[in-house]
Formats: C-alpha cells, sequence, structure tokens
C-alpha cells in the first residue's frame, strides 16, 4: 500500500480559497483526479469555479454549477478540464453516459458529491475536505492524497507560495511560462503591478552510462547546480550584461524567484527579426572580449569553479550522432569502421580546441535563451546560462547562426558573421576574421550533430517528443556545413553514409 500525504490548511476568506486553488492549477495535469468533500455550503463550488479560471487565466470565465448537467467541460490554456456534481447521480451506473471513465483519462477531474460514484472513484485521486474555519468566511482544507501521485506536487506548490509571500507577491496570478528541454519548469507570477519568474529546478537523474563508468552529464559539463546558476549570472551582470536579479529561493525544494525579463523575443510570430539578430552577435562579440575567471562568485557569496569546454566533453556530445541519431534511422547500429573513422575524424577536427579555453560559452545562446529588452542599454537578456563553460567564443555564434527554431535567411546569417567581425576587430585590431569564421563552422558542425542525437535521445526517455519537428531544420544546418572546405572529409564519411531523410 502506498504512502499518504496529508496537509491542513487554513484560509481566512474567499481571497485566501482563491489563492489555494491556484496554488494547486499550478501542478494539476491530464489524468488527475481531485474529489471535494464537504457540507452543503462549504464552496465545494466556489473551490472549483477558483481551480478552472486559474487554469483557464480567467478571472471573470463564466463556470455555471453542473448541478442539472452532471457535468461541465473546459478546454482551458493549461489542460482539459471536467467539472462534475454528482449529487443528482440516481447509480452510479449513469457515470458511463456522461463520459466519466473517458474524462479520467483525458482531462482534469473535479468532482463534487464524489461519495456517490461509490466504486467508480479511483484510488489515486486527491481528497479534498472542506469545513468551516475562522470567521464567515473562513475555511480548513484537508488534503489527503496517495503520496506518489501527489505529495512532492503539492509539498512544491505551496513551497511556491511562501517564496511569493515572502518576496511580497502575494496576491498574486500564476501561470505557466514554455520551458526548455529539460527537466526546468518556469511560472509567470503577477500582482498587477509587478512580475516575475519562479525557476523549479529538480536535480536531474544519470541520463547514460559509459563503459568507463562516467555520467555523460559530467563528461560534458552539463550541470544542475543552483549555485551555477546564481554565480554565472550575477557575474554576467556585474560586468554590464542583463541576467535576471534572483529575488527569493528554496534551496531545499531547488526554488528561486527570478525578475522577469519579459516575453519579447528576438523571433516574431515565428519571423527572425534582421535587427536583434544582429545586435545578438555583437553583443556576442562584446561577452567575449570580457576576461573571465576560472572561479565566479554569486551576489550572496557562493563560488563556482568554471568547467573547460575540452576535447573529451566535445567529441563525447558528437558521439551522440552516431550512436543515436544514425541508428534511430537506420535501425541498426553504425558499423563499427564507419564509428571508428566518425571518432578519428571529429577528434583531428576538434583537438585545436582543446587549447582554445579562455573565453566564456554561453552554450546555448540561441532565440529561446535570449529577451529582447526594448529602450534598455543592453537590449540582449540572457536567461539560460548555467551549462556555460570556458571554451571558443565561436561556439556562441555557431549556435546563434545555426538557430535549430527558426530558419535564418543567408544575407541575415551573412550580416550576422559581419557584424560580429566588425565589432571584435573594433575591439582587437589583431583579430583574424576568415580563422574564426572557420571555427564557427567546425563547432556549428559538432553542434548540430550533437543536437541530432540529443534530440531523439530526450524524445525517448521521455516520450516528449514536440521538439523532434525541430530535426529537419537541424540536419540541414549540418549539411550546409559541410560545403566548407575545412570539413571536407566529414562530407565524404556522410555523403558514403547515404542516409534516409529524418
Amino acid at each position: 500500500m502506498s504512502a499518504v500525504s496529508s496537509f491542513t490548511l487554513r484560509v481566512a476568506d474567499e481571497a485566501g480559497t482563491r489563492r489555494l486553488a491556484a496554488d494547486l492549477a499550478a501542478v494539476c495535469a491530464v489524468g488527475d483526479v481531485i474529489a471535494l468533500n464537504g457540507d452543503l455550503g462549504m464552496g465545494k463550488s466556489a473551490f472549483a469555479r477558483a481551480l478552472i479560471r486559474a487554469l483557464a487565466g480567467d478571472p471573470e470565465l463564466e463556470v455555471p454549477s453542473p448541478t442539472f448537467t452532471l457535468v461541465q467541460t473546459y478546454e482551458t490554456a493549461r489542460l482539459p478540464v471536467a467539472h462534475f456534481d454528482l449529487y443528482r447521480l440516481s447509480d452510479p451506473g449513469e457515470l458511463l453516459e456522461i463520459g466519466f471513465d473517458d474524462a479520467l483519462n483525458t482531462a482534469l477531474s473535479l468532482i463534487e458529491w464524489p461519495e456517490r460514484a461509490e466504486d467508480e472513484l479511483p484510488a489515486n485521486r486527491l481528497d479534498i475536505t472542506i469545513a468551516d474555519g475562522d470567521g464567515p468566511e473562513g475555511r480548513v482544507f484537508h488534503l489527503t492524497a496517495p503520496q506518489e501521485s501527489w505529495g512532492g506536487r503539492i509539498a512544491e506548490t505551496l513551497a511556491v507560495r511562501a517564496l511569493l509571500t515572502e518576496a511580497g507577491l502575494g496576491e498574486v496570478t500564476r501561470s505557466h511560462v514554455h520551458g526548455d528541454a529539460s527537466a526546468r519548469s518556469y511560472e509567470r507570477v503577477s500582482d498587477g503591478s509587478r512580475s516575475a519568474i519562479v525557476m523549479k529546478w529538480p536535480a536531474w537523474r544519470a541520463f547514460m552510462k559509459r563503459a568507463d563508468g562516467d555520467r555523460y552529464e559530467d563528461i560534458v559539463h552539463v550541470t544542475d547546480s543552483l549555485e551555477a546558476f546564481a554565480a554565472i549570472g550575477d557575474t554576467l551582470r556585474r560586468r554590464g550584461f542583463r541576467t535576471p536579479v534572483i529575488l527569493g529561493e528554496d534551496r531545499e525544494r531547488r526554488l528561486m524567484l527570478l525578475e522577469d525579463l519579459g516575453s519579447d523575443a528576438i523571433v516574431t510570430d515565428g519571423v527572425p527579426d534582421a535587427a536583434r539578430y544582429v545586435a545578438s552577435a555583437e553583443r556576442l562579440a562584446d561577452l567575449a572580449a570580457e576576461p573571465w575567471p576560472p572561479i565566479v562568485q554569486s551576489d550572496r557569496g557562493g563560488r563556482w569553479t568554471m568547467p573547460v569546454y575540452d576535447l573529451r566533453a566535445l567529441t563525447t556530445e558528437v558521439d551522440l550522432f552516431a550512436d543515436v541519431y544514425v541508428p534511430s534511422l537506420s535501425r541498426a547500429p553504425l558499423a563499427a569502421e564507419a564509428r571508428a573513422e566518425w571518432a578519428q575524424i571529429w577528434r583531428e577536427l576538434l583537438h585545436p580546441f582543446d587549447d582554445d579555453q579562455s573565453h566564456l560559452v554561453l552554450r546555448d545562446y540561441h532565440s529561446p535563451n535570449i529577451l529582447w529588452q526594448d529602450g534598455a542599454a543592453d537590449p540582449i537578456g540572457l536567461i539560460d546560462f548555467q551549462d556555460a563553460l570556458l571554451g571558443s567564443p565561436a561556439y556562441d555564434l555557431a549556435s546563434l547562426l545555426t538557430d535549430a527554431r527558426v530558419d535564418l535567411p543567408g544575407d541575415l546569417v551573412a550580416a550576422m558573421s559581419a557584424a560580429y567581425c566588425a565589432r571584435a576587430r573594433h575591439r582587437d585590431p589583431s583579430f583574424d576574421s576568415e580563422a574564426f569564421l572557420a571555427r564557427v563552422t567546425v563547432l556549428g558542425a559538432q553542434r548540430n550533430a550533437k543536437i541530432l542525437g540529443r534530440f531523439v535521445q530526450y524524445a525517448e526517455r521521455t516520450g516528449r517528443t514536440a521538439h523532434l519537428r525541430f530535426v529537419p531544420r537541424v540536419r540541414r544546418n549540418l549539411e550546409n556545413a559541410l560545403v566548407h572546405p575545412v570539413l571536407g572529409r566529414l562530407k565524404l564519411w556522410y555523403e558514403r553514409l547515404d542516409l534516409p531523410s529524418s
């Protein structure tokens, strides 16, 4: 029998009920069942209404009681909701007629008078019993649920609420923000005059083991350290770059409350904004000119030792193409001879970068991680930098020029390259544009080959496949790089492989 989690929460008034409903809405998922118990007049319908409105992001959404219809359904911004009121149910057998079973699998189900469902009520549910509290509007909410399915989520969302309260953000709306291909998730909270971002960052688990026992993340220097995020972000900001200020944190729960840099991007309606992309390239040249210390410190005194983008990390990443992406298309492992040649080609291509570890590399400097700060002295807002390391500045320009999420016209790519080189020469007249752009080509090929393998691997291990829509573009980026003479041997190897289309 699974462990049970119990929480008893007191609210003083209707505003407190709405806050609790919003807190639970923030962690609900498709397939969840919430059974609402309590005497007449305890506010079961009011709580359900507040939760549905929170999911919809609309405090004025009409949410009628399903007393006579037995069920009302909603397509909210977050997920589908089925709101059941079983008071008038005469027999549990009638549940089939109102789509009860379907809702349990395809929606969040809110159930008033759940006892009428008898044995049809799933055991893996959240039971909420509402009772009188202090004063006419006060209520006591008793929450009981299996630990495995609900306990951690409830504890986390209550910790988020405590973090918001401590930061002076009491009456706020909470809405999900689209995240990245990682374990992190985000919320935007707003009280009408101020807004902030909640970053929830669970510790990741080991994805892949190598024969030597090292973890893939350790080899390529991917971190789940909140200290890395704080120390790198604060150091960037002290050096004049725009990163979010940390407004509060709960290290035990791995939560951070961050300054909201907005949602204005360098891509608008799927179209790259040329001026913003050029400005992003120029700002990257500014970053490359900054000397970067081997140990960085956060504003609160925490320290982080910067890893280096060494040969082992670069080759381990690019091997994902041969070991994951190719087998996913050909339905068979890569032949031993071809695999050995791949490894040898890349060792030779990447060996020069083993000695190029003097600059900060943000690693994922592309459209999802650049927020445009219109009217600011520095228009480039950086939000994803915890995996930064010391390496070649060519890597970040390659990341920007071969954006996996948007097609960049050739003339824009040329303009960005020229803008970067012009800014770099302004700072250092000895800057060699031709040699630098050749390095950008090599690292762009490495990055896109890595991404192809990583995207497939991530989909296989998590079941999340939305990012696979970018695979054809990433592959085109790789193939476009192969035109450069510096990748001539790699091009011959790739052509012999004769891969089917993605």
